[in-house]
């Protein structure tokens, strides 16, 4: 795998997972609606896709060690991965209801970034439960702030 390819991936499902289980965990607990957790997932798959693109882009070409070409398949690798996997959370929260698709999504984005994870301690022959245990904290420590976030905004402005 390309370098480029390798970047649009790793950092575009990485963000898909964080940024939309928070913001999900973060709205189902402060607002308990649907209509508004879906209109959340959608707008930050394609505004935080096109974010994350833009500032892979310029970090890219602020390295000054690649063609325009590998800088623009990194940006797009990036809006591709974050926008298809930013909305792979949306199917659980239309069919079910909002407290088993926070449960099935919070395990399906955990299984991801776990399994990215996996390969990525592997293309970097690191020990893989290692990088696998970091990450995973990292996500679940977003996902509990963001779920106390939910609730503070519940019960101090709702």
């Amino acid at each position: 795998m390309n370098h480029q390819l390798k970047t649009g991936l790793s950092f575009g499902l990485t963000s898909a997972i964080i940024t939309t289980l928070g913001l999900m965990i973060g709205l189902i607990s402060g607002t308990e609606s649907k209509i508004v957790v879906i209109g959340g997932i959608l707008t930050i798959a394609i505004a935080d896709a096109f974010s994350d693109a833009l500032g892979i882009h310029l970090s890219e070409e602020s390295e000054g060690k690649h063609t325009r070409k590998e800088i623009w398949e990194a940006s797009l690798a990036t809006f591709f991965f974050k926008a298809i996997f930013g909305l792979s959370f949306l199917p659980a929260v239309l069919i079910f209801p909002l407290s088993l698709a926070a449960v099935i999504n919070v395990a399906y984005g955990l299984s991801l970034l776990s399994l990215l994870s996996y390969f990525l301690a592997k293309w970097e022959r690191e020990v893989a439960w290692k990088v696998i245990l970091e990450h995973l904290i990292v996500a679940i420590v977003v996902i509990i702030l963001a779920n106390w976030i939910g609730i503070f905004i519940k019960n101090y402005f709702g």
